[in-house]
């Protein structure tokens, strides 16, 4: 059997509902209510895996939230590097936000030499029009 590119050989597919997720929800679905207070009580008698699945179902887990960050920076960008990692080092900032710092001066240095290689291009081009008018 051969089949076309882009196409399925499916395309009706699987009928939703017929998953064992889904037979799993429609057997317990009526129990439901006494499950919870069975695992709301099991977490109260200190049942340590019932409290994380209860906590972990019902609150989102805490995102680290960036603080502003002052560095001294030199002129170059291994300089700046160097202040980022610095700053770590001293507990100024936490690794997560020195590697986004470094993934931003990365992204920077490729700016900056695509900036030079279009200078460099700009100036050969003029040197050889002006070769080319001269002669």
């Amino acid at each position: 059997m051969t089949f076309k590119k882009g196409k399925s050989g499916n395309p009706a597919g699987r009928p939703r509902g017929t998953g064992k997720a889904d037979k799993l929800r429609r057997a317990i679905e009526g129990d439901l209510e006494e499950i919870i207070k069975a695992m709301v009580t099991a977490a109260r008698d200190g049942d340590v895996s019932a409290a994380k699945l209860l906590l972990d179902r019902t609150i989102p887990a805490l995102k680290p939230m960036d603080t502003p960050l002052s560095l001294q920076t030199g002129g170059s960008l291994s300089e700046t590097g160097s202040a980022v990692l610095t700053a770590v080092g001293e507990g100024k900032a936490t690794p997560d936000q020195a590697a986004k710092l470094l993934q931003g001066l990365g992204a920077l240095a490729r700016v900056d030499e695509v900036t030079e290689l279009r200078e460099r291009l700009d100036s050969l081009e003029r040197v050889l029009a002006a070769r080319e008018g001269s002669a």
